[in-house]
């Protein structure tokens, strides 16, 4: 990324619920919600909601890749480790979601989600790839990357 260049996302805080503009340059340093000064952590997975999702992913100036899954799906849970090493791995060019496809059903249909989990990598807030089932990080990396 170029350092000159500001990229940003719009994320929830994940306890008062305020929307926060985060500078992706700076997400490493762990940013502090303006309303109620907690900690925004963007080296793991941030919970999406139906009533957030749009916001997120329209204003995010790097890559959103959105896992659609659910609590008790078992390859779902296989997944997860996976993602929260990706997030890790990538915090500042990449923003890592977590999207419950049963407590968020408008969104789920919305993209028609028929199978979890599903990954979607989202780019200026269109669907760019998409890929269903468990699978491997090395397909997750390449579907980023692409």
């Amino acid at each position: 990324m170029d350092g000159n260049t500001r990229r940003t996302v719009t994320v929830s805080c994940p306890f008062c619920g305020t929307g926060n503009r985060i500078d992706m340059a700076r997400a490493a340093d762990r940013p502090l919600c303006g309303e109620c000064r907690k900690p925004i952590l963007l080296d793991r997975p941030v919970r999406i909601t139906d009533a957030d999702f749009d916001r997120v992913i329209t204003t995010a100036e790097v890559p959103v890749l959105v896992d659609f899954y659910a609590d008790w799906c078992g390859p779902c849970k296989i997944m997860a480790p996976i993602l929260d090493d990706i997030a890790r791995a990538r915090v500042g060019e990449l923003l890592v979601g977590k999207l419950d496809t049963d407590a968020n059903q408008v969104t789920s249909a919305r993209f028609g989600i028929r199978g979890i989990p599903t990954l979607i990598v989202f780019r200026n807030g269109v669907e760019h790839l998409r890929e269903v089932g468990a699978v491997p990080r090395q397909r997750i990396e390449a579907l980023v990357a692409s």
